[in-house]
């Protein structure tokens, strides 16, 4: 299992338009990633689960993945964020 944690920096927090694309990148992936922020974990390849949190700006979220292409998943998505404009 590996994890990485963010803060999430856009002034609008993880809306629909990025929360799809971290979905969409973490669908590409064979391992499971789960999207963790006040204690509730959601599965990050479910747009109604990242939705569901409601993550504002400012938010500490931390990205967990387990599987057999865990580290790599977890680079991508912190690429993804940075991308974004999501975190750091």
């Amino acid at each position: 299992m590996a994890e990485k944690t963010f803060k999430v920096m856009a002034e609008t927090g993880i809306h629909a338009r990025p929360a799809t694309v971290l979905v969409q990148t973490a669908t590409k992936f064979k391992s499971d990633v789960n999207l963790v922020y006040k204690g509730k974990s959601v599965n990050l390849k479910s747009i109604m689960g990242v939705m569901s949190l409601g993550i504002p700006t400012g938010a500490e979220i931390t990205i967990v993945a387990s599987g057999p292409d865990e580290n790599e998943v977890l680079a991508v998505l912190a690429e993804t964020m940075k991308d974004q404009g999501l975190g750091e």
